[in-house]
């Protein structure tokens, strides 16, 4: 499965000397996701290749705590490369590996 989606960059605060930076994926995007036959990963995570702009990487999603979207954490080498700020706009291609 390979999807295409528009999000925004919310960061992440989960200790005071680390924060991370992630997008949602929208909601009926993340329930078409969950509907796929798979064995259980490590807190629900889901495989993908990610890419936006010319950065691509393998990582997982993740689903996000309370509104049943999937998050899609975002490495700083990525952020940096593709000049990606929190709040800001970000255009994702993924491609979902656990199916």
């Amino acid at each position: 499965m390979i999807v295409e989606f528009e999000g925004e960059i919310f960061q992440w605060e989960a200790r005071a000397d680390a924060a991370w930076f992630f997008t949602s994926l929208p909601l009926e995007l993340s329930e078409a996701i969950r509907e796929i036959p798979r064995p259980y990963r490590g807190f629900g995570s889901v495989r993908v290749v990610a890419r936006i702009g010319r950065s691509e990487w393998k990582t997982s999603i993740f689903p996000g705590s309370g509104h049943g979207a999937y998050v899609l954490p975002l490495k700083k080498a990525v952020r940096d490369a593709e000049a990606l700020v929190d709040g800001g706009p970000v255009r994702v291609r993924l491609e979902v590996l656990d199916s």
